[in-house]
């Protein structure tokens, strides 16, 4: 019994080591771009795989774009639309999680999510679409890190530089000559809140932008000057 269980304790420690060089790896990246700009994403790599397989020679649309050069119409037009309390929380909106899981409720089904701007980063950066508790656990670790370390001005820049906007379409430049011909610095109130309500499913409401999500819109933009940005 005695070799089993050394053998078992071994194990475990190979796993502890494992997981917190991993977790070590992830920390890395969130000092390293603390300062400088990603290059790319997991979410950005991941659909550019799945682009070539139909289309060998795709390529993304994608450009970096300074906080300051960036409307501060969209910045209002995102948070209201994605998370309200963005510069109040430490990562984790618990009143959102609530609402969001008394919908759920309500619905019978998954409607409403409670992720803030910081873990919808965490999980683009670093993970992958798909969903599982390891998962969440996971952007979990990693929001926690990017608060620590980044100031609430920096992720909104990396955030609005690298959330998908449509298919093959990342960043609020790419997004703004895409859907208007515009730099990012010149977006309205009224593109800007076109493209906040457009983030849940970009792919889907580029091909679909329906009287449903055009009244969301409008309700975005009547409220979006009240949302505080860093």
């Amino acid at each position: 019994m005695r070799r089993p269980l050394r053998w078992l304790g071994r194990g475990l420690l190979v796993a502890i080591a494992l997981v917190l060089v991993w977790q070590l790896w992830f920390l890395g990246h969130v000092v390293w771009w603390s300062q400088f700009d990603p290059g790319s994403t997991s979410f950005m790599r991941l659909r550019l795989s799945e682009m070539h397989e139909t289309k060998p020679n795709a390529t993304l649309r994608y450009k970096w774009i300074p906080y300051e050069k960036i409307s501060t119409h969209l910045k209002r037009a995102v948070v209201a639309a994605e998370d309200d309390r963005f510069v109040d929380h430490e990562g984790f909106d618990w009143e959102g999680i609530q609402r969001a899981m008394e919908k759920n409720g309500r619905k019978g089904r998954a409607v409403a999510g409670g992720s803030t701007i910081s873990q919808q980063l965490a999980k683009n950066l670093f993970l992958s679409p798909s969903r599982s508790y390891v998962r969440k656990a996971q952007e979990a670790v990693i929001t926690v890190m990017i608060e620590a370390i980044w100031s609430k001005r920096r992720i909104l820049e990396v955030y609005l530089n690298v959330v998908e906007w449509g298919d093959g379409v990342f960043g609020a430049e790419a997004a703004a000559q895409r859907y208007f011909g515009l730099s990012a610095g010149r977006l309205g109130p009224a593109e800007s809140a076109r493209l906040a309500v457009m983030l849940p499913n970009p792919r889907k409401y580029e091909r679909s932008f329906g009287p449903r999500l055009a009244a969301h819109a409008e309700r975005i933009r009547a409220r979006m000057s009240y949302s505080q940005i860093p």
